[in-house]
């Protein structure tokens, strides 16, 4: 609806273009339809926002698209401890070379969690990496996807800790573990 070329031919301009391809985009349009909201994510938008809309929640939601950016970019290509092995570019996961499915939300899990070895996550932070912003799940939603997760890891579960009424961290130190 813009005066001269649409906004879902500038959102496709832009991420098609070697050079500007990874510029975060918010659309901010009239166009509340659930169809609408689809394409522009189909287009590569990071975010959607339809008028009328809140100051204070589109900063925040432009925070957290500038947030998830920068994690995206600290986050390694390969993550290798010991005998696991994340190739985050083909979506993979190994343990002792022995392929392991996970789902797009365990794997976003693991790699949110084994990139940032010894720090504490909370299940707000989690949500908030993992489901993003715009997800209004209840936060022991977290709990059951990390049981999920160290089930399918076997004895590398055991590297994903429970820290008591603050969240989970993958532990720095294995030997012992397993």
């Amino acid at each position: 609806m813009l005066p001269d070329i649409d906004g879902k031919d500038i959102c496709r301009a832009l991420k098609s273009s070697p050079v500007t391809r990874k510029i975060p985009i918010l659309m901010l349009t009239a166009k509340a339809e659930e169809l609408d909201r689809i394409v522009g994510f189909e287009l590569g938008a990071e975010d959607y926002v339809t008028k009328p809309f809140s100051p204070r929640e589109l900063v925040l939601r432009v925070k957290a698209i500038l947030k998830r950016k920068e994690l995206a970019e600290e986050t390694e290509t390969f993550i290798q401890i010991e005998n696991l092995l994340i190739d985050v570019e083909r979506h993979h996961v190994s343990v002792n070379k022995k392929s392991i499915r996970l789902t797009h939300t365990e794997f976003k899990l693991l790699v949110a969690l084994a990139s940032r070895r010894g720090r504490v996550f909370t299940r707000e932070n989690l949500l908030d990496q993992v489901w993003g912003y715009t997800y209004e799940g209840y936060a022991r939603t977290v709990d059951t996807h990390i049981r999920r997760l160290r089930k399918k890891l076997g004895p590398v579960g055991n590297w994903i800790e429970t820290i008591r009424g603050v969240g989970y961290r993958f532990c720095e130190e294995h030997e012992g573990r397993e």
